[in-house]
């Protein structure tokens, strides 16, 4: 598949999009919003791919919106703009499959709105976040206002959007909003790794986790717990069960 802003790439049972503007530090057009999710959309369906990985060419994850494409506009125009992100945003938050975000340089904006909405975070730890919006008069979006909070509360959440600085990877990590920060030279080995790991466990398992855990936001602690008896029941009831159960005797021996 061949894309105008992406490169899409499937190997060893992970897909990775990386953002492909390099020249403008990949600053998100609607175009990229719509091959995004072309290859999103495939990822999802192919059977052979059991976790996708985000990352950035060159020296930027994404610095944000397009701000030169969005000075032309017109505000019919940029309510286009803005729910074509968002659904991008609902597909990546809902994606059945486990996604991780490896941040190279700058993540800015809905650049690191985007990172937000994948499972894990991975960043180098030299990387740049943050939301710039309160300085150029905009605001957040990609489910940030609460994606944020979730991360590290609502008062670091506060402090981050509201004074529109950076921080580094070190200081995400240490915050929680990141996973892990590594070097950026083993950041694509990192995050590939545990890719790894992830695609090892049973997928079915990760899918019915993973809408259990989404969930937990939106439903009663008793609806929960019933769907955690459900999910359960549906994971035992694959054949894949006593494959795993037998690998898993077959280690301890």
């Amino acid at each position: 598949m061949n894309f105008a802003c992406i490169i899409y790439e499937k190997s060893e049972k992970i897909a990775t999009i990386k953002l492909n503007r390099p020249k403008v530090l990949n600053a998100m057009n609607k175009q990229l919003w719509i091959d995004f999710q072309a290859a999103l959309a495939d990822a999802g369906a192919d059977e052979t791919i059991k976790a996708l990985i985000i990352t950035g060419e060159g020296r930027a994850f994404s610095t944000g919106a397009d701000l030169k494409e969005s000075k032309t506009r017109s505000a019919e125009a940029y309510r286009d703009y803005l729910e074509e992100l968002q659904e991008a945003s609902r597909k990546i938050i809902r994606f059945e499959k486990p996604t991780i975000a490896a941040v190279n340089g700058y993540a800015l904006g809905s650049g690191y709105e985007l990172a937000l909405a994948c499972d894990i975070r991975i960043a180098a730890e030299d990387a740049q976040i943050g939301s710039p919006e309160a300085r150029v008069t905009s605001s957040v979006t990609g489910g940030a206002m609460r994606l944020i909070q979730d991360l590290v509360g609502p008062g670091k959440a506060k402090e981050l959007l509201f004074t529109a600085e950076n921080i580094d990877g070190k200081e995400a990590e240490r915050i929680g909003l990141v996973n892990k920060a590594v070097p950026a030279d083993i950041l694509m080995e990192t995050a590939r790794e545990m890719a790894a790991k992830i695609a090892a466990n049973s997928s079915f398992s990760i899918k019915m986790i993973k809408k259990g855990l989404h969930m937990a936001q939106e439903v009663s602690l008793d609806a929960l717990m019933d769907f955690e008896v459900e999910a359960c029941l549906a994971c035992v009831s694959t054949k894949e069960r006593q494959t795993s159960l037998q690998t898993f005797e077959d280690r301890k021996k």
